[in-house]
């Protein structure tokens, strides 16, 4: 595992990162720093964009001021990861845990799918990607997941043909969730070069509480490179299905392997 700094304290500026340039902080970082850590002009912090990595830099200013001064980059922008997750949107809490767990699991990109059985129908947008900025901040992620417009799951079904998708379902015809996932290649051997397993673009799908309709659950199998995903036995909540589900496609498909 990567040797983060995970002491210092780390903030997102939406704005280009280079040495020397110093940015003027908003109040709520201003706030948070200042009164909340308790930081004053020249204590140390880490500042990342989701593009130019991360990079160390030194408060300046007052404490009604305050800014930083960026010094030096401590890690590159990684290359990332290709891997949707698209999901039936729940209510606030629950949607903001979900949302930053699958930063933490490596989700690239966010989009809420509407459904026959979906319970909730408004979704705030701009509060998705506040949790996008919270969770990379917190955990050390220099790639942003994009969030996306809530579309329909026909539009699901019918969109990017030749990703993967992992649809879970509790009626998938092979139990073992890992067996199900390394069927789709092979597993590393003298015969198989290491390029070819290579993380895939991928999709996880996961549906509401009430589950996908019997008519829903027919439109996805009509999509090609598909794969049904079962969750074992236990009967789990939507956010807690999300977490297996991505932890699964992660740690046989994706950039976990490396």
């Amino acid at each position: 595992m990567p040797h983060y700094d995970f002491r210092t304290p780390r903030i997102y500026l939406d704005t280009t990162l280079a040495a020397g340039v110093e940015v003027p902080l908003g109040r709520e970082q201003a706030n948070h720093l200042g009164n909340v850590l308790r930081l004053a002009a020249g204590d140390a912090v880490l500042v990342f964009n989701g593009r130019d990595g991360e990079w160390g830099a030194e408060l300046t200013g007052s404490a009604k001021r305050l800014a930083v001064r960026l010094e030096r980059q401590i890690r590159p922008q990684p290359s990332g990861t290709d891997l949707d997750f698209l999901f039936a949107p729940l209510k606030h809490a629950r949607l903001d845990y979900m949302v930053q767990k699958a930063v933490e699991l490596g989700a690239s990109r966010l989009r809420p799918v509407l459904t026959q059985h979906t319970q909730v129908t408004r979704i705030n947008v701009e509060r998705m990607r506040a949790n996008v900025v919270e969770a990379a901040q917190q955990c050390g992620v220099l790639n942003l997941a994009e969030v996306a417009e809530p579309v329909k799951l026909s539009a699901v079904a019918a969109h990017d043909p030749d990703r993967l998708l992992i649809f879970c379902d509790e009626d998938a015809e092979i139990a073992d969730p890992v067996e199900a996932l390394r069927r789709v290649r092979p597993l590393p051997s003298a015969l198989v070069p290491d390029e070819a397993l290579a993380p895939m673009p991928m999709a996880v799908l996961i549906g509401p509480e009430g589950g996908f309709s019997e008519d829903e659950r027919a439109l996805l199998m009509k999509r090609p490179n598909i794969v049904r995903l079962s969750l074992g036995p236990l009967i789990l909540r939507a956010d807690t299905a999300a977490v297996a589900a991505l932890t699964l496609a992660q740690a046989v498909l994706g950039n976990w392997r490396a």
